[in-house]
């Protein structure tokens, strides 16, 4: 990345309090894994749960919103102390928005990650859009920064050292 578009980056960082995101294509690779019962399955990547975790202990929030009503995600949202889970959810940026007043929050305190089409709402409204390196090309479009990394390979941990860095103050 341009030294330029860190610097604009780290301005947008610099006011975040609140680091919300998707969870298929994000927090997981997007791949699906069903047993001969039809029970889904979900990988995580263990270094983006270190990630939140140092980001929740930062005094960031962080939620997650998913359209989809899986029982995995509520899980793992638990083990990693992330309060605010919303899955099984048709309009994310209503969800968000009510977050929002709950927490006292502008949208633009409000970072996104977010990997396909139903994410663009949000992303389009919010103070700092972010995206994997896997997304679809929309998402990729209207997004300050791109992940290095793709969906559940590590991109969230890139995110969070970056977001954890600005607000230390390091450059």
């Amino acid at each position: 990345m341009h030294e330029q578009n860190m610097t604009n980056l780290k301005n947008h960082l610099n006011q975040i309090k609140l680091l919300a995101m998707d969870v298929d294509g994000v927090l997981t690779d997007g791949g699906l894994y069903y047993n001969e019962n039809g029970e889904v399955f979900k990988k995580f990547n263990v270094k983006d749960g270190q990630g939140l975790k140092r980001l929740t202990q930062a005094g960031i929030e962080v939620a997650i919103i998913s359209a989809h009503n899986s029982k995995a995600t509520l899980h793992r949202a638990k083990n990693l102390g992330i309060r605010h889970t919303f899955i099984g959810v048709e309009d994310k940026l209503s969800t968000l928005k009510q977050l929002c007043h709950k927490l006292q929050l502008s949208l633009e305190q409000v970072a996104y990650i977010g990997d396909d089409l139903n994410d663009l709402p949000i992303m389009s409204i919010i103070g700092c859009p972010l995206t994997v390196a896997d997304a679809m090309p929309e998402n990729q479009a209207a997004a300050i920064y791109i992940t290095k990394l793709g969906g559940g390979q590590g991109a969230v941990r890139e995110i969070c050292e970056i977001l954890l860095a600005t607000h230390r103050g390091e450059e």
